[in-house]
């Protein structure tokens, strides 16, 4: 691309090179042309071979993962408290860089954001440039064709009435006549200007990338919040060691994993993509022109280059030309026709005219700046260099973070499902560990036992159970003969508010207290 003055040539951007030397392969491994041409099969086709390769990965990972789990799910051997903490450490330290590669993606995606709107408003520029200049052109012609034309068709009738002194009508005539001629001329001229910018319209592309990147944009950020989201609630299930949490984790975890992969391959096809398009935009725009619009335009307006002519040089010349022409041949025109014709008040008509011409005038002066190429050239620039400088960055952050995620998440994944199993479901009793600082050593609390028996046995306190008094019972009464039992043998019934059913500790029991046992 040439180089203007006051602005900076555009230059290839390091990961456009680097995204463009990618190996661009077919079906059958063999090197097709990588240049960016999106209406070819065998170039599409190179572009999804190479965006498969994070999907057969992900296929290969997916395939270990059920390996894994499959050997990992009926795992019920007990782990000792350290090694799961270290898992847990490890989950930790794994989500916080899985979070900040997602973060890096959120980055990117703003930056291809932006890089997509301001090509998107540069060309709005250059299409309104161009429209304007449409408009300009269709004005001179307008002029030219209806106010001009129509004052000099009314003075050609004038000229057809009889005159007297034919020496100075015929000069008038041929004044008149060549006056229309450059008229028509200069409309021609103006015409031919605007002829091949009719088919270049932007506005239907800006509009429909517009849409897209409306769309784009927030879903894509909506994903990676997700993702976002899924290594903060791991993070709390570490945390909590919330078994539910980690679960939850595994399956989500999974998704998450094809997900990223799945962006990675879109990334990886749209980034070599545009590394293509970035070594020659101006190849591309040219490839891209209508059968109207020469490819000497817009090689023009794309390069800029001083050693390049205008391509409107010569109509606008022409156009130059000929209204000089109508000025000079009306200045002649005018004394022989206000001396033919005195009653005609042509001197009115002369002055409408002669204000038609300089307006046409000055408008070609205006549209001669409007054409030149260094305003439209400046806008085709800010676009080219904001698509492969800022959104080539930005998309090749995204492809980066993409797969980052994959991996991170995968591991991730691999290791949450050994954590979880080894994590039991929260009992209503919790087991209570004998080395316990808080908790008396095992000799006091035997000693404390010892001392409580010895106290409830000099108090009197019967602890034997209820069977026991009851055979004391019937021994005594199989000492005596069968008949009537002396009355001195007689006793009530078992004492004890429940007959004896259950064991009850006498009153003479003294009650625990806390001394006891500290």
């Amino acid at each position: 691309m040439g180089v203007t003055p006051g602005e900076d040539a555009y230059s290839i951007p390091f990961l456009a090179r680097l995204l463009h030397s990618l190996p661009h392969l077919n079906v059958t491994f063999h090197q097709v042309n990588n240049s960016f041409d999106p209406h070819s099969p065998v170039y599409l086709e190179s572009l999804g071979i190479l965006g498969s390769l994070p999907a057969a990965w992900l296929i290969l990972t997916l395939l270990v993962l059920l390996i894994y789990l499959l050997t990992r799910c009926c795992d019920r051997k007990p782990r000792p408290s350290r090694s799961i903490s270290a898992l847990k450490v490890s989950l930790a330290i794994v989500s916080v860089l899985c979070c900040a590669a997602i973060g890096l993606g959120l980055y990117g995606n703003d930056d291809l954001h932006n890089g997509v709107v301001r090509l998107l408003e540069e060309g709005r520029q250059v299409d309104i440039l161009v429209a304007k200049i449409r408009n300009q052109t269709e004005a001179i012609e307008r002029q030219l064709r209806v106010q001009v034309e129509a004052q000099l068709v009314n003075m050609r009738d004038i000229f057809d009435e009889p005159v007297s002194n034919m020496s100075m009508f015929k000069p008038a005539l041929n004044y008149l006549e060549k006056t229309m001629g450059n008229n028509t001329m200069a409309a021609n001229a103006a015409q031919d200007i605007r002829q091949p910018l009719l088919g270049m319209n932007l506005m239907p592309k800006i509009v429909v990338g517009e849409k897209v990147e409306a769309i784009r944009w927030p879903l894509t950020m909506a994903v990676l919040s997700v993702l976002l989201i899924l290594c903060v609630i791991l993070l709390v299930g570490v945390a909590r060691h919330s078994r539910c949490a980690l679960i939850a984790f595994s399956v989500c975890g999974l998704l998450a994993v094809i997900a990223s992969y799945l962006m990675a391959s879109v990334y990886l096809a749209s980034s070599v993509a545009l590394g293509d398009l970035c070594i020659a935009p101006d190849k591309f725009v040219e490839e891209q022109a209508s059968t109207e619009l020469s490819k000497d335009i817009l090689r023009y307006y794309t390069s800029c280059e001083r050693a390049r002519a205008n391509p409107f040089t010569q109509r606008l010349r022409e156009a130059k030309t000929a209204i000089e022409n109508m000025r000079s041949n009306l200045n002649s025109l005018r004394q022989p026709a206000l001396n033919l014709f005195p009653k005609k008040q042509l001197d009115t008509k002369f002055s409408s005219l002669k204000n038609e011409v300089n307006s046409a005038d000055t408008s070609v002066t205006i549209l001669t700046t409007s054409v030149d190429c260094r305003a439209l050239h400046a806008h085709y620039l800010r676009g080219a260099k904001a698509l492969c400088n800022v959104g080539l960055l930005g998309l090749t952050m995204m492809l980066v973070s993409a797969v980052l995620a994959g991996l991170l998440l995968t591991a991730l994944v691999w290791v949450d499902s050994h954590t979880w199993i080894y994590i039991r479901k929260r009992k209503d009793y919790h087991q209570v560990n004998e080395n316990d600082p808080y908790l008396p050593p095992p000799q006091a609390s035997q000693a404390i036992a010892a001392r409580t028996l010895q106290r409830s046995q000099g108090d009197g306190c019967d602890m034997r159970p209820p069977e026991h008094h009851r055979g004391a019972h019937m021994s005594h009464l199989r000492g005596h003969t069968l008949g009537r039992l002396p009355s001195h043998h007689h006793e009530p019934a078992l004492a004890g508010p429940n007959n004896g059913k259950y064991a009850t500790l006498s009153k003479q029991c003294k009650t625990l207290e806390s001394s006891d046992f500290y």
